[in-house]
């Protein structure tokens, strides 16, 4: 992490000349467990193997997210203009956070609409005897800059992408394909709306096939959005799975507002019943989706929901036109009738892999539209733009058709 920060342009230009690779970060890193030690022969415990990357970006706060080979002690350097003249570390009663490799730092007290350079600094822990550290050498990365949103904001833009099982090279071919308009971001927020594995089973897995892939596109100047799909609920590391990531109300379901848009974020959970063999009686989506409604029926009656001018929902599973599964289904009746007294705007889900587009009907009086497939020929990318009295949204296919738009 010795190198200097580039501009976009040419980090665009550096980035797509590895496309044609698809193996982005090469071969994978053999990570530690929580808690182990690196030896000199891995490398030190104070290198970062992913990130940093953005979680939760509001106006006055963000969250910062990397994670080292080994335990370390670590910490956000940042500031306005061209110095990193503030420092921010996590803690815990009374304890600074140390001698762990998963870092979710958060700025606060930031300024809106303001431009904020950092550096993630992670330092050597030796030895630890008692209430003895004794700490080594501390590994500085390049500098990163990223925007806080102003409250008044007139625009805000999202691009959302579902069900890519996996298929790292998905996500730079699909961005830098849609999401730049010349050599500009077009994007603030990138949604990855569910699905992005096929079972979650390990942390390499999870950082090769996603985090890192992110990484290298946008995620340390621009944040993304992990909505929770029925894959990302099957295998071993499945529970493990929200220590990488950070969520307004620190849970999978929640809402936030950019410029004038609720966005209202729910979790589908999985599609088959609860009592399936597969699962050995140690799933509850039934309660978790009744708890669900039980919260979404607040927060659309909420000030932030009825006075926002546009109110747009993420679910990975669409309670319409997906089937007839359970999950389904149970997401019908509970969400179903709270969405539709709810004055929602637009509702963008995935998960059937075949795109599709659905206008207001007498099942729901609000458009859908449903993200494709993971394999080239099905892949889309939905491109979302809010403006003060007007809601945009495009879904491209990846050979550039427009297969939807309101």
């Amino acid at each position: 992490m010795k190198k200097q920060p580039i501009s976009q342009a040419e980090e665009r230009r550096a980035f797509i000349k590895k496309l044609s690779l698809l193996g982005l970060s090469g071969a994978a890193v053999p990570l530690l467990a929580e808690g182990a030690e690196a030896s000199e022969a891995d490398g030190a415990s104070n290198e970062v193997i992913a990130g940093p990357y953005l979680q939760n970006v509001k106006s006055n706060e963000a969250t910062i997210v990397w994670i080292t080979r080994g335990n370390a002690y670590s910490w956000v350097e940042y500031g306005t203009g061209k110095y990193f003249h503030l420092k921010q570390f996590a803690y815990n009663n009374g304890l600074k956070v140390a001698n762990n490799r998963i870092n979710k730092i958060t700025l606060t007290d930031l300024t809106p609409n303001s431009n904020y350079l950092y550096r993630i600094v992670s330092q050597e822990i030796i030895n630890i005897s008692g209430s003895r550290f004794d700490l080594g050498e501390s590994n500085i990365s390049a500098g990163f800059s990223f925007r806080t949103p102003a409250p008044d904001d007139k625009e805000f833009k999202m691009v959302v992408l579902n069900d890519i099982h996996e298929r790292k090279h998905t996500i730079p071919q699909l961005l830098y394909k849609y999401g730049y308009e010349g050599n500009s971001r077009d994007f603030d927020l990138v949604v990855y709306n569910g699905d992005m594995f096929d079972n979650v089973n390990n942390e390499e897995q999870l950082l090769d096939k996603f985090v890192l892939p992110s990484v290298e596109v946008f995620a340390s100047e621009v944040p993304f959005l992990f909505v929770q799909g029925n894959h990302e609920v099957r295998g071993a590391f499945a529970r493990q799975i929200s220590d990488y990531f950070e969520f307004e109300e620190k849970r999978f379901y929640h809402a936030f507002t950019r410029a004038n848009a609720r966005i209202i974020v729910l979790d589908a959970g999985e599609d088959k019943a609860d009592d399936n063999w597969e699962y050995a009686g140690l799933v509850a989506f039934d309660q978790y989706r009744e708890k669900q409604a039980e919260w979404l029926k607040e927060e659309l009656q909420s000030p932030e929901c009825k006075n926002a001018r546009f109110r747009i929902v993420l679910i990975h599973i669409s309670p319409w036109h997906s089937g007839d599964w359970h999950g389904t289904m149970h997401c019908r009746k509970l969400f179903g009738p709270l969405l539709n007294d709810g004055n929602i705007d637009l509702q963008i889900s995935g998960h059937t892999h075949s795109h599709g587009y659905y206008p207001a009907d007498n099942d729901h009086n609000f458009p859908i539209i449903i993200g494709g497939g993971p394999q080239e020929g099905r892949r889309t990318v939905i491109k979302v733009a809010v403006s003060p009295n007007q809601l945009k949204a495009k879904m491209l296919t990846d050979s550039g058709e427009v297969v939807a738009e309101i």
